[in-house]
């Protein structure tokens, strides 16, 4: 069952989709509004730390390159999930 959760930087988020992986085991993590990004964990700890990772080299690659960064959901404590914040 896949289950979502809420990626923060400092000044975006982004929800992450996090779904078993049945064949190599671990949890295979997608995001939605950043086409493309696609990381792996053991773990859901794990599979969260990498997300957060990918997010930040994803957008620092958009940054260099001078590409806007794709519509973020606004931040909310009332957001559902869980939150991992990185630096943009």
């Amino acid at each position: 069952m896949a289950r979502k959760e809420m990626i923060s930087t400092s000044e975006y988020t982004y929800t992450v989709v996090l779904e078993p992986d049945e064949e190599d085991g671990g949890f295979t993590v997608t995001c939605p509004a950043l086409p493309g990004l696609v990381t792996h964990g053991d773990t859901i700890a794990e599979a969260r730390v990498h997300a957060a990772e990918a997010i930040q080299g994803y957008l620092e690659s958009l940054r260099k390159d001078g590409a806007p960064f794709p519509v973020s959901e606004k931040r909310s404590s009332e957001a559902p999930g869980e939150a991992v914040h990185t630096k943009p």
